[in-house]
């Protein structure tokens, strides 16, 4: 099946396994308005592939994803049409990861920050480079944080740890994402997508209503959570880029960008 996407999304087929990169490497594959839109049509993409087993989830370059883009931060404050069309593409995001079909393994083979964090945390198995780390700095830039972690998280985690990160922006470092829940495998960078590919063949390996009915029941705990959760968290954040300490974080931004 030919997959017709921009090139800020790669797929190649290995066998029964996709293999999706994020591919914005000179900005850290943070999400642009293109790469939201190409990201939410890949999902009908891989239901339709009838011969897709299993998928792996990486980023070009030296990161994951670096979520969402500094760039971004004054428009969403000045154009509420903007800000809106975000938040659905964000709710739109958190429902196709959970209602694909077909597994889905991260290689986070770099650091995983906002929205990038959030994706990672969609996927069904998360493979991590040891030189990587996840963080969901949403908070500490004054948005509230409420696109997908404050669904994901509490459920991986444990709500006290989900509120040790989330309200602080912490790093996480690959072996404490393993010892909290939030990743599977730390692995060397170097073999990182070797390891995770090859864990998502085993998985297209096994009896395939099986295997993707089990997920779809174990992922109907973080559909619920996202009915209770994101409807609030989304109106939440859009309220953040109203407030004086959102616009004292784009002054800041700015202000350093001037003295690089």
């Amino acid at each position: 099946m030919s997959y017709d996407l921009s090139d800020v999304l790669l797929v190649e087929s290995d066998g029964p396994v996709r293999i999706v990169t994020l591919n914005r490497p000179e900005q850290l594959n943070a999400f642009s308005d293109e790469l939201h839109n190409e990201f939410a049509r890949l999902w009908p993409l891989l239901e339709a592939d009838e011969e897709a087993r299993a998928v792996v989830l990486t980023g070009a370059g030296r990161a994951f994803s670096a979520g969402g883009s500094f760039d971004d931060f004054e428009l969403f404050r000045v154009d509420i049409s903007a800000r809106r069309h975000t938040m659905r593409q964000a709710r739109r995001l958190v429902d196709e990861m959970l209602n694909v079909h077909v597994p889905v393994v991260a290689a986070v083979n770099g650091p995983a920050v906002g929205l990038g964090c959030t994706l990672s945390t969609l996927c069904d198995i998360v493979f991590i480079s040891d030189k990587a780390f996840l963080a969901d700095p949403h908070v500490s830039a004054a948005l509230v944080a409420g696109d997908g972690s404050a669904v994901t998280w509490p459920a991986l985690t444990g709500l006290l740890k989900a509120k040790q990160y989330l309200l602080t922006g912490d790093r996480i470092p690959a072996a404490e994402a393993v010892a909290i829940g939030l990743a599977n495998f730390v692995v060397p960078t170097e073999q990182l997508l070797a390891d995770a590919t090859a864990f998502a063949h085993r998985l297209a390996l096994q009896p395939a209503q099986a295997l993707q009915d089990t997920k779809a029941v174990l992922n109907q705990q973080l559909r619920l959570a996202a009915v209770v959760t994101l409807g609030m968290g989304l109106a939440a954040e859009t309220h953040s880029h109203d407030t004086a300490e959102y616009a004292a974080v784009i002054e800041q931004n700015r202000a350093r960008k001037g003295s690089a």
